[in-house]
C-alpha cells in the first residue's frame, strides 16, 4: 500500500477538508460538517483499526435522507452515526435509503441496525451483493478459518505464520452475514432519491461491486474507498474470474474522465480528508501500480521462482513485513492481484495453481512464480 507522510499531501491533490486533514494528522476523530449542496460528513470510529473512522455521508432530497456508508457494527459507531443525524437535523423517521459503496464492515456493518429502526431501504450494486459473507460462507467460522489455513500455506507461508493469521480473535462483529439489499444498483443508475440527481458509477478493484456516487449538480463525487487522498485501497483478488487490479486501473480512468468532463469535482472519500484534483490523484494511483509491477518483476528475476509468500515479503510495503501483523493477509490477496495481471499479460507464469480466490491451491503444492520465457528473452 502506498503511503504519503500524515502531514504530507500528494501533488495535483488540493485539500479541501482541512479540519479532516487536521484530525487526520492529529490522530482524532474530525468534526460532523456541512458541505455542498447540503450534504452533511459524518465520521464514525473503526474501533481499533489504524484507518481510525469512516466518513458517512448524509444525502438529504426531498422525501428524507440518503445514508451513504453507516459504518462498523459497534456501539461507539452507532452513537456517532445518531450524533451526526442530530446535528444535520434528521431523525430515524427522516431516513429513507442506505447506501453501501461496498460490504466491508467498516461501511456496510451499521446498514442493517439502521434499515431497522428507519425502515430504509438499503442500496449496493449487483456484484457486491454476491460477495456477502452468507452467499459464500455457509460453513461457518471453522470452515472459514481452514479455507484461510490452506490458502496461506499453498502461498508458501510457514505453519507459525499460518496459525498466527488463522487464529481466533475478539473484539470484532460477527461478519458471517450482513443486511441484504433491498434495492440493486448498476453503473449509471439514479438513487431513487426525490429532489436530487446522484448516480452510480461502477468501478470496481477494491471489491466486485464497489460504487462512487456521483452528484454533477453539487460537483461532488463520493469516492468510498476507490481514491483516497493519501494511501490506496486495497486490491486483492477475490475470484479466479475477477482481474481486480486490471478492472480497478479501468475504473481510475473512468472516474479520471468523469473529474474533466465536469470541470473539476470534489471528491468525497470514506476516509481521510475531502480534496480535488481526482484526475491526477487517480492517474497517480495508475502509475503507482505500473511501479509496483516493475517491482514484482525485478523480484522474480533476481530470485528465480519464489513462493507467492517469499514474493510478497520482500515487496515494499508501508512497513516492514514483520511489522505488518493480520493485514499480511491483505497484502498477500495484493500482491496475488499483480501477479494474476501479470500472468494475463504474458509476464510471469505460476507454478502448482493459479492466483485466484482465497481458496487452497492444488492440494499438497506450494503456488510459485517465474518469469515468463517470453520476459527472459
Amino acid at each position: 500500500m502506498q503511503r504519503v507522510p500524515a502531514g504530507g499531501v500528494p501533488a495535483g491533490v488540493e485539500v479541501v477538508g482541512t479540519a479532516q486533514r487536521e484530525a487526520w494528522a492529529a490522530r482524532a476523530l474530525p468534526p460532523v460538517e456541512r458541505l455542498e449542496a447540503g450534504l452533511w460528513s459524518v465520521p464514525v470510529p473503526i474501533p481499533h483499526n489504524p484507518l481510525r473512522y469512516t466518513l458517512c455521508y448524509l444525502v438529504p432530497g426531498d422525501d428524507g435522507v440518503v445514508v451513504v456508508d453507516p459504518g462498523w457494527d459497534t456501539e461507539e459507531t452507532w452513537s456517532a452515526l445518531v450524533t451526526g443525524l442530530e446535528a444535520a437535523g434528521a431523525g430515524f423517521d427522516d431516513v429513507v435509503g442506505i447506501v453501501a459503496t461496498h460490504v466491508h464492515p467498516d461501511h456496510h456493518g451499521l446498514s442493517g441496525r439502521l434499515a431497522e429502526r428507519s425502515g430504509a431501504w438499503i442500496a449496493m450494486h449487483r456484484l457486491e451483493a454476491a460477495t456477502l459473507p452468507q452467499r459464500w460462507n455457509s460453513g461457518g467460522p471453522d470452515e472459514q478459518r481452514q479455507i484461510m489455513a490452506g490458502w496461506l500455506c499453498g502461498c508458501g507461508a510457514s505453519e507459525a505464520e499460518v496459525g498466527e493469521l488463522t487464529g481466533p480473535r475478539s473484539g470484532g462483529p460477527d461478519g458471517s452475514s450482513m443486511a441484504e439489499p433491498d434495492v440493486l444498483l448498476s453503473d449509471g443508475d439514479a438513487l431513487p432519491l426525490k429532489g436530487r440527481a446522484v448516480r452510480t458509477l461502477w468501478t470496481p478493484g477494491h471489491t466486485p461491486g464497489h460504487i462512487c456516487l456521483l452528484e454533477a449538480d453539487a460537483g461532488v463525487l463520493l469516492t468510498g474507498d476507490h481514491v483516497l487522498p493519501r494511501i490506496t485501497p486495497n486490491i486483492g483478488l477475490t475470484s479466479a474470474d475477477a482481474p481486480a487490479l486490471e478492472t480497478f486501473l479501468d475504473s481510475l480512468e473512468r472516474v479520471a474522465l468523469a473529474d474533466e468532463e465536469h470541470g473539476g469535482l470534489t471528491a468525497l472519500p470514506a476516509h481521510e480528508y475531502r480534496f480535488r484534483g481526482l484526475a491526477a490523484r487517480a492517474r497517480a494511483l495508475q502509475a503507482h501500480h505500473a511501479e509496483r509491477c516493475r517491482e514484482l518483476l525485478g523480484i522474480v528475476r533476481e530470485a528465480g521462482e519464489p513462493t507467492m509468500w517469499e514474493l510478497a515479503a520482500r515487496l515494499t510495503w508501508s512497513r516492514p513485513w514483520d511489522e505488518v501483523g493480520p493485514m499480511r493477509i491483505g497484502a498477500l490477496a495484493e500482491t496475488a492481484s499483480h501477479v494474476r495481471y501479470l500472468v494475463d499479460r504474458g509476464e510471469l507464469e505460476c507454478l502448482g495453481g493459479v492466483p485466484g480466490a482465497i481458496t487452497a491451491p492444488e492440494p499438497d503444492r506450494t503456488l510459485r512464480v517465474r518469469l515468463a520465457r517470453r520476459a527472459v528473452a
